[in-house]
């Protein structure tokens, strides 16, 4: 696919060996898609311009290697958490944009600022980012946002209000790409959280050639549901 000159990156190659690619630019749609496709992400704080990352290396979930301990098969199992698909981006990207608890400067270190979240809104009116949400009757309580380009789903961020909800979100997600074929998950950076439910960290190159492949398949660019029948564990 040509892309517009101006939303072009250079090689991911030359990447510092922090990941940092570029600085500058914007999050319009064309440049946030094209970054995608390249292996690219955006994550800055407030006071710094907009910084475009492509680590060395990468952490991915493979979506059939999931790994769920006893006692999140047993959350799982009794849980009375409702899960949907696309059903609160926006406050979705809030709750993820929130302060953690057991960070003391997180007002000033989060990444997902009002324009992130305008942008990313975009991309999901474009049918291209897309949101898992779980609700404890009508509190939304956990839940997770990211991009789909091709057959690969983009993780950014996720939250979790309630034990295990996000991890909840997560493993329905999995279960419902391996439906619909997409078999990786972009975990971006390595974190205990991610390595201890299976996610991998695979090198760059072989994540930007991966997702050369899946990028060439269509864009279906429409609303996520579930599958009805979707079982969380099998």
């Amino acid at each position: 696919m040509d892309e517009p000159a101006d939303s072009a990156f250079p090689p991911v190659e030359q990447a510092f060996d922090d990941g940092l690619l570029a600085a500058g630019g914007d999050l319009s749609a064309s440049r946030l898609i094209n970054a995608y496709q390249h292996g690219i992400f955006p994550w800055f704080n407030k006071n710094n311009p907009i910084l475009w990352w492509s680590p060395d290396p990468r952490m991915v979930l493979l979506t059939d290697q999931v790994k769920l301990s006893r006692s999140l098969k047993k959350s799982i199992r009794l849980t009375e958490l409702t899960v949907t698909m696309d059903r609160a981006f926006n406050d979705v990207m809030i709750a993820c944009a929130a302060p953690r608890l057991n960070d003391n400067n997180a007002d000033d270190h989060t990444w997902i600022h009002p324009n992130m979240i305008q942008a990313y809104t975009e991309l999901h009116q474009q049918g291209i980012a897309h949101s898992i949400e779980c609700w404890q009757q009508d509190k939304l309580v956990g839940g997770l946002y990211g991009i789909a380009l091709g057959n690969v789903f983009f993780g950014e961020s996720m939250f979790s209000l309630q034990q295990d909800s996000s991890k909840i979100a997560l493993v329905t997600l999995c279960q419902q790409l391996q439906r619909w074929n997409y078999p990786v998950i972009d975990c971006q950076i390595y974190s205990d959280h991610l390595a201890s439910l299976g996610a991998k960290e695979i090198a760059r190159s072989d994540f930007v050639s991966y997702i050369d492949i899946e990028n060439s398949n269509a864009y279906d660019n429409k609303q996520w549901q579930l599958d009805a029948d979707l079982p969380l564990i099998s």
